[in-house]
């Protein structure tokens, strides 16, 4: 069964300056949709919008076709992967699988790298590694859809091949939304793709649309 995410009707100002004002988004299951937009844009503020970690006056949220307030009290609905490391660096990645019920021989299975680390606390990981293990357990999470922002960035370019992978694969239990600085891996694996330019969503037709709207130089 299909399932579907739409958030529209939302606005929001910063110091007097309008950031957000004319919204349509839809995500489905079994899609990846791309979310663009440059630097300040609003992309950030409109997920965690959608997520409801954000308070906005104006917002509407809604789960095939029901209203919903606050989705980050809904895990099995939506989850979100913040720019930032999100999970506490004190625990172990047996401990990280277990709260978000993911299976580790899973990743084992994915990423060797990982095989028989699972006492390993997630603070002693690089970087890249630490990326790797928030984006495994969001996207295999037991959730409708998935809110991915900038996925890519600062993760080697062998890691961003596995990232892919993931993508693709989960995307057939669920539906991902994704905004990245690097427009080009969001392209290649997006289904439809809106670019957020002066506070309003544009679907795109075509990848001529990013040079049209202002966003790229191809």
């Amino acid at each position: 069964m299909k399932h579907i995410l739409e958030a529209d009707g939302i606005s929001m100002e910063f110091s007097n300056r309008s950031i957000l004002s004319d919204i349509y988004l839809k995500c489905e299951t079994g899609k990846v949709t791309g979310l663009l937009g440059r630097n300040g844009a609003g992309k950030s503020c409109l997920m965690r919008i959608i997520y409801g970690q954000m308070k906005t006056d104006n917002r509407s949220v809604r789960f095939d076709k029901v209203y919903n307030i606050l989705g980050c009290n809904s895990p099995h609905l939506i989850s979100y992967l913040p720019q930032f490391n999100f999970i506490p660096g004190s625990l172990s990645l047996e401990r990280i699988f277990s709260d978000f019920e993911a299976d580790y021989s899973g990743l084992e299975a994915f990423m060797p790298e990982f095989a028989g680390r699972q006492k390993t606390a997630i603070k002693t990981l690089s970087g890249g590694e630490r990326r790797l293990i928030e984006m495994y357990v969001i996207l295999t999470s037991k959730t409708r859809f998935v809110l991915m922002d900038e996925p890519f960035t600062h993760v080697m370019p062998l890691h961003i091949d596995k990232i892919r992978q993931l993508i693709l694969s989960e995307k057939e239990n669920k539906g991902i939304l994704i905004t990245d600085h690097m427009f080009r891996q969001v392209v290649d694996i997006c289904d439809d793709l809106y670019v957020l330019v002066n506070g309003k969503t544009h679907l795109t037709k075509d990848i001529t649309d990013l040079e049209r709207l202002g966003y790229a130089h191809l």
